[in-house]
């Protein structure tokens, strides 16, 4: 009995082991992915950096690809929990806002989450399919935020939540893409901006440039 419990307590202990490795790899893998841009990365600065060698990294996380995934869901897990919070029970709006704010702190995540909406846009990337799905993911949050927005009167019922996520994600992806060319653009006021103008355009009711150029006008508005 005493030599199945010594050998249980030796098993346990490697796997924690194991496990401490893994995450510290992880860890080690959201430093590199920090300071180097992400067509420079690779196994061996990770393995360097914990002074092990890439061959036992490599027993731990065979590919490279899945190493940078599990980083990436690291680094931006994190800072969304903290957004989450920050946010707590506001609007949609506010939460990209907050979003916003973070990529504004923290540009080496934005530069990365930007090179990775580039690999997912490659179907034939091994990565492309995990991608498009959190991607997808992204997208419905803000759709299903919206609805409750509506719901609860905070967001126009002349809304579709379907297109205000296109044009809010349209918004965040735009300009932090413009504040990684542009040193003269701040990101969070710009967005602000933005996002007042689409607000407004949220309480009208939609109508097809077609439609508009069609229009006739009395003195009651615009008739179709």
């Amino acid at each position: 009995m005493l030599e199945h419990t010594s050998a249980d307590t030796q098993a346990a202990a490697a796997a924690a082991a194991t496990l401490h490795l893994r995450i510290t790899i992880v860890g080690a893998t959201v430093d590199v992915l920090r300071d180097v841009p992400f067509h420079e990365a690779h196994p061996g600065l990770v393995a360097d950096r914990l002074g092990i060698p890439v061959e036992e990294l490599r027993q731990h996380f065979p590919s490279w690809d899945g190493l940078v995934l599990a980083a990436v869901d690291r680094w931006n897990g994190t800072r969304m929990d903290d957004v989450t919070r920050e946010v707590g029970d506001g609007s949609t709006v506010q939460l990209l806002r907050a979003i916003v704010a973070s990529n504004a702190e923290d540009p080496a995540l934005m530069r990365l989450l930007v090179a990775l909406l580039s690999v997912a846009g490659n179907p034939l990337h091994p990565m492309a399919t995990y991608l498009r799905s959190r991607y997808q993911l992204f997208y419905a949050q803000i759709k299903r935020g919206l609805e409750h927005d509506i719901a609860v009167g905070r967001a126009p019922h002349t809304m579709d939540p379907r297109r205000g996520a296109e044009q809010l994600i349209a918004l965040y992806e735009g300009l932090q893409l413009q504040a990684l060319l542009r040193s003269d653009l701040e990101l969070v006021p710009a967005f602000d901006r933005a996002v007042a103008r689409l607000e407004r355009g949220w309480m009208e009711r939609y109508e097809t440039q077609a439609a508009r150029r069609l229009a006739t006008w009395n003195d009651g508005g615009w008739e179709i």
